[in-house]
């Protein structure tokens, strides 16, 4: 269960931007201020976490856990220079990986996309092919068959793939919120979407199949 959305804060902090919402809460303790940055950025939040973990009740731990470490973190981690959502993603994402781990669901295999990975290869791959190439997946298969065959990738390719295609965060933010290279971000996007293809073409496969066994 999300925090729930508060009907009674003020339309001056609903049309503040993130910047001034952070400021106000930092420098006098708002609350509105802060209810206004959770109100807006929840849902995005919980959806990321819950992705992740496929547990309702967990994922409802995780968020409070990562909303009281944004809450006792931001005098004291949180650079203005930054976006405040991607800091908080990035807290969300370790308390996630930690659960995770602990669960022994994760594994890190970055140091082993960063030795195999052609760095030639991925300077020559620009982000519009692989947004392209997203594209192309929503165009050709329904929603709900895309999550259904994102769930079926390996967890580090579901990340990559959630965070671009859903929360559409450049490759940057993505490789700083993961801790890997932005090569190793673009690697793990390339084999999700290969992945996601082979998905979809079987599906294709067997729905053709039983097409012809009952005709």
């Amino acid at each position: 269960m999300k925090l729930e959305q508060s009907n009674h804060i003020s339309k001056k902090y609903q049309q503040l931007d993130d910047k001034d919402l952070v400021r106000f809460y930092r420098q006098n303790g708002d609350e509105q201020a802060f209810s206004e940055l959770m109100n807006r950025h929840q849902t995005k939040i919980y959806s990321y976490i819950y992705s992740m973990v496929k547990d309702g009740g967990k994922a409802d731990d995780i968020f409070q856990e990562t909303f009281t470490k944004v809450i006792t973190k931001m005098d004291d981690t949180y650079n203005e220079q930054g976006k405040w959502i991607a800091w908080v993603m990035r807290i969300a994402h370790n308390a996630t990986i930690d659960y995770l781990r602990k669960q022994k669901r994760f594994v890190d295999v970055s140091s082993n996309y960063d030795k195999e990975s052609n760095t030639d290869f991925y300077d020559r791959l620009p982000d519009e092919d692989l947004i392209s190439a997203q594209e192309q997946l929503e165009k050709d298969e329904a929603k709900s068959s895309l999550m259904r065959h994102i769930d079926d990738l390996p967890e580090e390719q579901r990340q990559v793939v959630m965070l671009r295609h859903y929360y559409e965060m450049p490759f940057k933010e993505i490789a700083e919120l993961t801790d890997v290279s932005i090569n190793t971000a673009l690697g793990r996007m390339r084999y999700a979407l290969i992945n996601l293809r082979k998905l979809f073409d079987k599906e294709k496969e067997q729905e053709e199949n039983s097409y012809a066994e009952r005709g």
